[in-house]
């Protein structure tokens, strides 16, 4: 199972094992971490599952669409490496990911 390295708010880092084919946000979620609010449960129709991604896994990842960047437009705390949890699944080529949990708009 793909390794998954979470930052929280405080940089507190916790590494959980999350299911291949399970996005990030569901990897965090059932992890019993509470930070990450998910409130569309991975719909893409919120940006409550912010996160920053390591920069070394950047161009591993899928690019941004154009409905992820829409709402990640509207975090003042978008950077160049932010994205939606809920829009990146976990795969054996992903183990070692490192996300930090983006603060709460």
């Amino acid at each position: 199972m793909p390794e998954l390295n979470v930052v929280t708010r405080d940089g507190a880092q916790q590494t959980i094992t999350a299911s291949a084919n399970a996005s990030v946000m569901e990897a965090i979620r059932d992890s019993g971490l509470d930070e990450l609010l998910a409130l569309c449960g991975g719909c893409c129709s919120c940006a409550t599952c912010h996160v920053y991604v390591d920069p070394s896994f950047a161009a591993t990842l899928p690019p941004v669409t154009e409905d992820e960047s829409d709402l990640l437009d509207g975090s003042p705390h978008r950077g160049d490496y932010s994205r939606l949890s809920c829009q990146l699944m976990m795969t054996d080529e992903l183990s070692g990911l490192t996300v930090t949990i983006a603060p709460e708009d």
